[in-house]
């Protein structure tokens, strides 16, 4: 039976071919196999890698393996966020001290993205997943053993303490790079939707986790020993993610250097795009989970247990609208989703500031949590679509470096504005500057369509 070579659209692809396969099996080529046999190959005795891999390996499915890595993350990222205000006051730090650590952990972040767009190519994805995911390892049993302030900083700032609860991570560019080359135009949204469902139905039950040391303590437990030991259960959520990441297939580095390049006709597209994002993750960094809980906890006095059960139906919430969002981008397309749901959240926020009680205000905040994540996987699919191909890896690096590099300035800011008891302040701040991205967004982007909204013949 005759083997045909298939590099996913690219100019030689046999189109019919591509399609048939399965999107784990695009995912193999995307993550490092370029040869692919065509989809009537029958013959058992083929010397394709990907079908020789499969065979040794029952079940195998890279996509899978990266849903679950997201969500075992996501898990661990959701807890911790919530913890480390506690646990840092539990040490006897201050409000500010956390902010400061806040900015610290996303400044690490964004200097482990930028390691990452300048590797990618020669390393390959792969091994960069397993380097990160031993990172995280080191994180959290350095978290558990040291308390001084000065290391604890150190240990923010080259691990992977997330205090945002996932958005800003060295996994995203990486893993969106390999799931962007798996799917066709059509699917690709929904490819990231169910990417961030695992993620974000594994954080709602972190953050339901994250009330254990409360939960623990009436028993005689130490709350500061289940702080601790939450921190080396991360570590081991670390080793979890190695072990799936090690199921990848190995990284063709010398074909993906070759078929990666950096940013060429996209250029502009991208920097407008990134210069937008950087204005929300400012904005969105004022209020990330850790700092979030810390005004529950300095203004209503919330407990950690309270805490974690409300995180967790706010987790939920985003979770299922994930799916929601995929179905109404192909109504109304990716860009207007992003803005119309974004706007509402960014409202309810605001006036969750000014809430006078705690019932009301954990109201307007789960309103927000059903909206707020919409934009995400709509927002990575549209930053694919609008790239070439080979440009991918670089424009994933580029919007995620600045992201994180913007959403670092502004914790210190909100950890100083809580010291000053400006308790509303940041809240509000953030509501403000959201609507005014999605307005520039809308704006600059409404007639910049990706492939699947263009009509036939339409130029890009």
């Amino acid at each position: 039976m005759r083997t045909t070579t298939l590099t996913p659209r690219g100019p030689h692809t046999n189109v019919w071919s591509w399609r048939q396969l399965s999107y784990s099996r695009r995912l193999r080529v995307a993550i490092g196999y370029a040869p692919v046999t065509s989809a009537t190959n029958t013959n058992p005795g083929c010397s394709d890698p990907v079908q020789q891999a499969a065979t040794q390996s029952q079940g195998f499915s890279p996509q899978r393996c990266l849903y679950a890595a997201r969500a075992l993350r996501d898990f661990g990222d959701s807890f911790v966020a919530i913890l480390l205000p506690a646990y840092l006051l539990a040490l006897g730090m201050t409000p500010l001290a956390v902010g400061v650590l806040a900015t610290i952990s996303l400044l690490g972040s964004a200097g482990l993205t930028i390691a990452v767009g300048v590797l990618g190519a020669r390393f390959g994805h792969r091994r960069l997943l397993l380097a990160a995911a031993s990172l995280m390892i080191v994180t959290g049993f350095a978290f558990a053993a040291f308390h001084e302030f000065a290391v604890l900083l150190v240990i923010a700032f080259v691990g992977t303490i997330n205090p945002s609860a996932g958005n800003v991570s060295v996994f995203v560019p990486l893993e969106h790079a390999a799931l962007a080359g798996a799917a066709r135009d059509a699917d690709r949204t929904a490819v990231f939707a169910r990417y961030s469902l695992a993620g974000a139905l594994a954080a709602a039950i972190g953050a339901l986790a994250a009330g254990a040391p409360d939960i623990l303590q009436p028993l005689g437990i130490d709350r500061l020993a289940v702080m601790q030991a939450m921190f080396v259960l991360y570590g081991f959520i670390g080793v979890a993610g190695r072990v799936l990441y090690a199921r990848l297939p190995r990284d063709a580095t010398a074909t993906k250097a070759a078929a990666t390049t950096p940013l060429g006709r996209s250029r502009g597209i991208v920097f407008r795009l990134a210069a937008l994002f950087s204005l929300d993750a400012f904005a969105g960094g004022l209020v990330v989970q850790s700092l979030l809980a810390l005004w529950l906890f300095q203004r209503f006095r919330m407990s950690l247990a309270d805490a974690g059960v409300f995180f967790f139906w706010a987790g939920l919430l985003a979770a299922l609208s994930l799916p929601v969002a995929a179905r109404l981008s192909r109504r109304i397309g990716l860009v207007n989703t992003m803005v119309f749901t974004h706007i509402p959240s960014s409202i309810a926020l605001i006036l969750a500031a000014i809430a006078p009680t705690l019932a009301s205000a954990l109201a307007l905040l789960l309103v927000r949590a059903a909206l707020s994540q919409m934009d995400v996987p709509t927002r990575s699919s549209y930053v694919m679509a609008v790239v070439t191909e080979p440009e991918r890896a670089a424009a994933a690096s580029f919007t995620s470096v600045p992201r994180s590099l913007a959403s670092a300035v502004s914790p210190a800011l909100a950890g100083s504005l809580f010291a000053a008891s400006y308790l509303a302040a940041p809240l509000l701040i953030c509501g403000t500057l959201k609507i005014v991205y999605d307005l520039l967004l809308l704006v600059q982007f409404r007639h910049l369509r990706p492939p699947e909204e263009r009509r036939a013949g339409e130029a890009p």
